[in-house]
C-alpha cells in the first residue's frame, strides 16, 4: 500500500463527515472528495514526503469546497410567459466594431488573457498552465483585465450599461483616438 491510499484510508471516514457538513447534496460532496483523493494520487511521491497529510488533506477539501461554492450558482426560475424574441439585434452584437479597438488600447497582458480565455475559448486552467501562474492568480487576472476592458469600451465606444449591467446602447461614434 503505498502512502497516499494509507492516508486515504486513516483520514477518509474525518474527511467525508467534514464535507458532509458543508456540503448538503450528497453526490456532490462525494463528487468534491474524490477530486481530493485524484489530487492526492496526482502529487505522487512528493504526497509522500508531506509532513502532515492530514493537513493537506483538509487544506485540498476545503480549498475546493470554497471554488466550488464561489463558481456555484443558484438555478433562476422560468418565467411562465418567455418574452417573444425580437428582431432587433442585441446592442451588445453591435459592437464588433469596437472590441478589436478597445482590446488595442489594453496593456498586453491584459489583452492576451481576454483573447485567449473569453474570446478563444481557453480554459483558465490552461492558461494558467501555460503561463505558469496559479489558477487562482490567473482568475483575479482576467476579473481586473475585464473591468479595465469595460472602461476601455465605455470611453471608446460610448457603451452604456442597464440596471443589471447588460450593454443598452452605444454611441455612434468609436473614439479611435484616446
Amino acid at each position: 500500500m503505498n502512502c497516499v491510499e494509507k492516508a486515504w484510508l486513516e483520514h477518509e471516514k474525518e474527511l467525508r463527515r467534514y464535507i458532509y457538513a458543508r456540503v448538503k447534496e450528497p453526490h456532490l460532496a462525494e463528487d468534491l472528495l474524490q477530486d481530493v483523493f485524484i489530487k492526492a494520487l496526482a502529487e505522487g511521491s512528493q504526497f509522500c514526503e508531506l509532513n502532515n497529510p492530514r493537513a493537506w488533506l483538509y487544506r485540498v477539501l476545503k480549498n475546493r469546497i470554497i471554488d466550488f461554492q464561489r463558481t456555484a450558482k443558484p438555478f433562476e426560475e422560468i418565467p411562465d410567459q418567455l418574452e417573444a424574441e425580437s428582431d432587433e439585434e442585441a446592442p451588445v452584437n453591435n459592437l464588433v466594431v469596437c472590441l478589436p479597438v478597445a482590446l488595442k488600447k489594453l496593456n498586453k497582458e491584459d489583452a492576451e488573457i481576454i483573447q485567449q480565455c473569453d474570446l478563444d475559448g481557453m480554459h483558465q486552467a490552461d492558461f494558467a498552465r501555460q503561463q505558469q501562474l496559479s489558477l487562482t492568480a490567473t482568475k483575479s487576472r482576467i476579473q481586473r483585465a475585464r473591468k479595465r476592458l469595460k472602461t476601455e469600451l465605455q470611453n471608446t465606444c460610448h457603451i452604456r450599461f442597464d440596471e443589471q449591467g447588460n450593454v443598452c446602447c452605444f454611441g455612434d461614434e468609436v473614439n479611435l483616438d484616446k
